[in-house]
């Protein structure tokens, strides 16, 4: 069940739920089940061997099974990369085989252009280690939907486009390598070897009227296979250097699609002060239900409660100096296993400020899904803290900048706090830049985000680092 911003982030938990005995609710299920599924990726694992058993219906199926997972290949590379004529689609498919180490199938290196040789071929690939990519492959939806009833599926559809008239023209500039299929440009990509150029040939069929040919034919079918790869279609623009095509068909293989899978969000927000944690925290916790747990708050809240914990920290307040760790972490173990936090999820900031912290968080099972660093410059920073006042007359909070006092004699009785002077700040500043880079080592893969922009800009950029995979990484 995917996780759906509309869902008021009970989904993940209903979705845990479902199949127990209603009777019963509600269940106290462990925090470590369902971080152990999202960590090992159990529901993916289950679901693609579930179509595997549909796709080859083999007669036994437990061998079939045990063989399917020490094939390991789940995650391995099956791209379609599909366009006209001269769009560049084999160099991009070419250049995605090697930096990927996968299988390059094209049409001209397959047996035969059979509708059967090619499903044939393809599927003696589908079960490597590597996985594959097809040039080209399927040309017709006839073909599109014979791969799909053989279970060849592929996970990301690269389609270039550009121009009639930038095809045409680049097409008469085509020159192929015969030794070893590289395809070159009289213009655009001319290779510097001397032995190279003596021996590159004009391939056959690419005059101007019959590539204008050839682009029809394209045209024509490309609209029927699309609708074949719904989801998993990228377009991406071809009258661009062809290292720019590259790179973002790179980057779109990398991506993971949107996962079935239940999940509960659970997000670490790290960023210096004024970096906009606590509101983007706020706006998470409004839209998506997740239980907004601020560290500093938690601490105030014990104290006004006058908990056990509440004393012993009223007198490290009463004397200015640092909460110590194990303190602190009692107060926050004792919110995040509150069964709110467990079902709904939650996002925490103002914690960890520094590794140790961060060690501790992680050794007491407390660990994120979703970790975002908002980035913010110094002088935006210094900007954003040291012009914030407050009256202490009607308690309302102003900024000399963005939200200035209505009249002069409010302004002439404005406060700052003594936290906001330039001098606390830069002192803030310093420390935070001291462990930084360790918490953000720590907690890779982080979600960087430029935080000197819009907040709300900021918070669609958080939705979808929380809504969509992780971005799946190759060397």
């Amino acid at each position: 069940m995917t996780y759906d911003p509309s869902d008021g982030g009970h989904q993940g938990a209903a979705a845990l739920h479902s199949g127990m005995d209603a009777t019963t609710a509600p269940h106290r299920i462990p925090p470590e089940m369902p971080q152990y599924g999202e960590a090992n990726h159990i529901f993916e694992m289950m679901q693609n061997m579930l179509e595997q058993l549909l796709i080859h219906q083999p007669t036994d199926p437990i061998p079939f099974m045990i063989d399917h997972l020490q094939l390991d290949n789940d995650y391995v590379p099956k791209i379609l990369v599909l366009g006209p004529p001269a769009s560049g689609k084999t160099t991009v498919a070419m250049w995605l085989c090697k930096h990927l180490r996968s299988n390059l199938l094209s049409v001209e290196n397959l047996i035969a252009r059979q509708f059967s040789s090619l499903a044939a071929g393809a599927r003696q690939h589908y079960q490597k280690f590597k996985g594959w990519i097809l040039d080209g492959i399927p040309e017709t939806r006839e073909q599109a939907l014979l791969l799909q009833t053989l279970g060849i599926a592929p996970r990301h559809v690269i389609v270039l486009s550009a121009p009639d008239t930038v095809l045409i023209e680049r097409n008469l500039g085509k020159r192929v390598d015969p030794l070893t299929g590289e395809v070159y440009h009289t213009t655009f990509d001319w290779p510097p070897q001397p032995e190279i150029q003596n021996r590159l040939l004009v391939p056959a069929g690419i005059s101007e009227g019959e590539t204008a040919r050839k682009l029809l034919e394209f045209h024509r079918n490309i609209v029927r296979i699309a609708p074949s790869y719904p989801k998993i279609l990228r377009v991406i623009p071809a009258d661009q250097p062809c290292v720019d095509v590259f790179c973002q068909a790179l980057t779109y293989v990398q991506t993971i699609h949107r996962s079935n899978a239940p999940f509960t969000p659970r997000v670490l927000l790290l960023g210096p002060m004024g970096s906009g944690k606590s509101l983007q925290a706020a706006l998470l916790a409004q839209k998506y239900g997740l239980v907004n747990v601020c560290c500093g708050q938690l601490l105030k809240e014990a104290v006004a409660d006058k908990s056990k914990y509440g004393k012993v920290i009223l007198s490290f307040f009463e004397k200015e100096i640092a909460v110590p760790d194990s303190i602190i972490m009692k107060v926050l173990g004792r919110r995040l296993d509150q069964q709110d936090c467990v079902e709904r999820g939650w996002v925490l900031h103002g914690f960890p400020r520094d590794l140790d912290q961060a060690h501790m968080l992680n050794s007491l099972g407390y660990k994120p899904n979703r970790v975002f660093f908002l980035n913010v410059p110094f002088d935006s920073i210094l900007e954003r803290l040291t012009l914030r006042r407050t009256d202490p007359v009607t308690g309302e909070r102003y900024h000399l900048m963005y939200k200035p006092p209505p009249t002069v004699e409010i302004q002439a009785r404005l406060l700052q706090n003594p936290k906001d002077t330039e001098e606390q700040v830069k002192l803030k500043m310093d420390l935070f830049c001291r462990t930084s880079a360790e918490l953000e080592q720590f907690y890779q893969p982080v979600l960087p985000l430029n935080g000197d922009q819009d907040p709300y800009t900021v918070f669609e950029h958080l939705e979808s680092g929380i809504i969509n995979p992780l971005p799946n990484k190759v060397p």
